[in-house]
């Protein structure tokens, strides 16, 4: 029948949270860690849907573009019925874009004046109420993300944040017309438009707000949101949930764990592991500054623990301490310098048989499947809501489980649960 939906998603844990909802629900996805080079359409022939993972959530504007018309291209070529763009849903951006950019950049390729916005996924304690972004209890300003290096977070009005990004009007589909269901959002939907309105922020504090946003959202060529909404769209081409479509190979080989998050939820995630008394190695960005092998410190570390269970070698740490190390390096050289490391110590633990690998945080899973040369992975089972595990192909031939963990993602005891699900027959 060919692809179904395709989608683009602004960095790779946030392609990967995609993917799994699509499996939650029945459709069997790829995804592509970006654009193929050649052709590529065979690795989708399968699929219902084709997820095209860029690293384009905090690059400069123009490149974010490039990259995510490139990907429509390619998607529109294999045959897609429909475009997904996905962003984090804790709408990572700053008042330039590249949330707002890259979606009028689709939307003109598409021909379309209209699209809709929701980073909501109440499953991971993401919600709108009145165009007011809420993570857990407390609205996006108050929570971590007002902390966060790169693009931090400090208005919860989605209205005003996509307003600074854009050159359209942005209007709102509030909790009312959801709770109605999705013959009112469409009605909506046709009063904005007629009214001159190209994107709507759209409430939605549970999942029955998903789905019938995901019902009234058919026919648009575009659609904008989280991961969230997704759990609403395979019931579009009569596609049901059915856990075939998660089946991996069985996992093997040895077990780690690599984070560069500096996410609230990632901190806790790494301290529960420090707390159960297992090996870890601490990445020190000044250290890498100062020109000392950090990567090979750590590798040696691994090889005295690896036989025994999972190692952990992290770049994590409280708000206060990312402050103090961006303000001697710079907050994109301390960024690249730990992506980097991180990244050379994955490769060397796939090198040292390495076959089932936890990586958190967005920016250090591109990092990550870039070393390791990981072109596609297919999504498994669920981890925690938005964390599938993936199986990916080594050039050996060997299969490489593979989670990519968006940093704020997660219950606490994450890591240990990563690994008991592989163990489950």
């Amino acid at each position: 029948m060919g692809i179904r939906l395709g989608a683009i998603a602004d960095d790779f844990t946030g392609a990967t949270d995609l993917a799994n909802n699509l499996v939650r629900a029945g459709m069997r996805v790829v995804q592509l860690i970006g654009v193929p080079e050649d052709g590529g359409y065979d690795i989708a022939k399968n699929a219902d849907a084709v997820v095209i993972a860029l690293k384009s959530r905090t690059v400069p504007v123009a490149e974010a573009v490039d990259a995510s018309l490139r990907a429509l291209a390619w998607l529109r070529s294999a045959g897609a019925e429909q475009i997904y763009f996905k962003y984090c849903s804790t709408f990572d951006s700053t008042p330039a874009g590249n949330i707002g950019p890259v979606t009028e950049a689709l939307m003109d390729a598409l021909g379309t004046d209209f699209t809709v916005t929701t980073p909501a996924f109440p499953d991971n304690g993401r919600t709108v109420f009145k165009g007011h972004l809420f993570v857990g209890d407390v609205l996006l300003s108050e929570s971590g993300m007002r902390h966060h290096p790169l693009t931090p977070m400090t208005d919860s009005n989605l209205v005003h944040v996509l307003g600074a990004q854009t050159t359209r009007p942005v209007g709102l589909i509030d909790h009312t017309v959801l709770a109605a269901g999705a013959d009112a959002v469409r009605e909506r939907i046709a009063e904005l438009r007629s009214a001159g309105v190209a994107f709507a922020i759209v409430d939605a504090v549970s999942n029955d707000d998903l789905l019938r946003l995901g019902e009234a959202v058919s026919e648009l060529p575009l659609v904008t949101a989280g991961s969230g909404l997704a759990i609403g769209m395979p019931a579009n081409w009569g596609i049901q949930p059915s856990t075939a479509a998660a089946q991996l190979p069985p996992a093997s080989g040895r077990q780690a764990i690599v984070s560069g998050s500096v996410s609230v939820a990632t901190n806790g995630q790494v301290q529960a592991f420090l707390d159960s008394g297992r090996p870890a190695f601490s990445v020190d960005p000044l250290r890498i500054a100062a020109g000392e092998d950090v990567a090979g410190e750590a590798l040696a570390f691994a090889d005295a623990h690896l036989a025994d269970g999972p190692v952990l070698i992290y770049s994590t740490e409280a708000p206060d301490a990312v402050c103090g190390v961006q303000s001697r390096l710079g907050a994109a050289e301390a960024g690249e310098l730990v992506e980097r490391t991180l990244a050379e110590v994955a490769r060397g633990l796939v090198a040292r048989g390495v076959r089932q690998l936890v990586v958190a945080g967005g920016e250090t899973s591109g990092a990550v499947v870039q070393a390791l040369g990981v072109t596609g992975l297919r999504i498994g089972p669920q981890i925690d809501p938005g964390v599938p595990w993936c199986a990916a192909a080594l050039p050996d031939g060997e299969t490489l489980h593979l989670t990519l963990k968006s940093g704020n993602f997660g219950g606490p005891d994450f890591f240990s649960a990563a690994f008991a699900l592989l163990e489950k027959p």
